[in-house]
């Protein structure tokens, strides 16, 4: 019975995760950015969306919480690291202009429809 329990309730998270994505990029989208990728997996790493905008390339990570407050404390050193991972593969294997500037950036979501961008919130761990 427990497993059940977690597995639904992990379902729900999954869920809210891609509701969150879907809001995020449509911020984006609202905000002028161009998403070039969404959900980029590479080996030791993802990016929940990568957009364009005026020649910077952000690779962000959203996060969804009761608050935005509790989101935007979500993140933690491994998650950048994944998201800096991601970032340097979809470098190295999109086409994009290598004069753009790489960022790491941060969307918290909160209920109802709470969006919150941050900008250069995540440090890269390695150069991008």
């Amino acid at each position: 019975m427990r497993r059940a329990h977690r597995a639904a309730r992990g379902a729900g998270a999954h869920r809210r995760g891609l509701d969150a994505e879907a809001l995020a990029e449509a911020y984006l989208r609202l905000s002028g950015w161009r998403v070039l990728a969404r959900r980029w997996k590479a080996r030791g790493g993802e990016a929940d969306l990568i957009a364009l905008r005026a020649g910077v390339l952000a690779v962000v990570e959203v996060k969804a919480r009761r608050t935005l407050d509790a989101a935007l404390m979500a993140v933690t050193p491994r998650a950048w690291a994944r998201v800096t991972e991601a970032g340097r593969h979809f470098l190295a294997h999109a086409d994009v202009s290598a004069d753009v500037a790489v960022r790491l950036d941060l969307i918290a979501v909160a209920p109802p429809l709470e969006v919150e961008h941050v900008p250069g919130a995540g440090e890269a761990t390695e150069p991008l």
